[in-house]
């Protein structure tokens, strides 16, 4: 089937299809993946940490790690003092050198890499990096990444078309019907935020896990002024 997105300025898409798909064509690429890669690179840079996104294979991330001089995160709390976990990065140290692996953020970021000026997005900085994006390239693409069924198939997730509906929704120009139609989702959950995300699949999942601390975190719209982007292998706060 013929792709064709060239007529709009912003455009959406799902997952890394999705990312391949508006690559070619975009100045700009907003990673966004809510719960919780995008909320955690963006606590953590904030705080002037530098955050190494990593999607390769599991045995292996130690040795990156080590060839990064960088600490490696665990999955959630329980596996290390820092993590995926949004809430455990709230006191990590200026200078701090972080590997997060993720699944889905982690994949979407590399693969973006060298194709685009790479933006990690969330709901705490949406505002902002709408803002930078605009201030660096006129074609953006905003790529929610979306979760994982069993199979390892995409799962679309309401929190990651929420934020990328946050970011979009601060974007001029011309939107494409998919751009349109996040930006809508999102207008739609604007004052009850924590409540839909406590309420949404995924959110659920974290609350049953203890986590959620991390959901309100994710919930904050416009909290930070702090844009994470992509240079080479690592996100830095600008």
């Amino acid at each position: 089937m013929f792709y064709d997105q060239t007529d709009y300025a912003i455009r959406f898409e799902w997952g890394l299809r999705g990312l391949e798909a508006l690559a070619p064509t975009s100045d700009v690429i907003i990673i966004v993946d809510v719960l919780s890669f995008s909320t955690s690179v963006e606590i953590a840079t904030a705080r002037g940490a530098k955050i190494f996104p990593y999607a390769g294979p599991g045995d292996e991330v130690t040795a990156y790690a080590q060839a990064k001089e960088a600490l490696l995160a665990g999955k959630r709390p329980g596996e290390g003092d820092l993590s995926l976990s949004p809430t455990s990065l709230l006191v990590i140290e200026t200078g701090a050198r972080l590997v997060l692996p993720s699944p889905n953020g982690s994949t979407l970021s590399l693969a973006a890499a060298g194709k685009a000026i790479t933006i990690c997005g969330c709901l705490r900085n949406a505002e902002a990096v709408a803002a930078r994006a605009q201030n660096v390239g006129q074609s953006i693409a905003v790529i929610a990444c979306g979760e994982r069924w069993g199979d390892f198939s995409l799962r679309p997730s309401f929190e990651d078309m929420v934020g990328a509906g946050a970011i979009i929704s601060y974007l001029g120009g011309n939107w494409s019907p998919e751009a349109g139609a996040a930006a809508a989702v999102f207008e739609g959950a604007r004052n009850r935020l924590q409540g839909a995300l406590e309420t949404c699949a995924s959110g659920k999942e974290l609350i049953e896990k203890g986590l959620a601390g991390d959901v309100a975190l994710a919930a904050q719209l416009n909290r930070s002024q702090t844009v994470p982007i992509l240079q080479d292998d690592c996100y830095i706060g600008v």
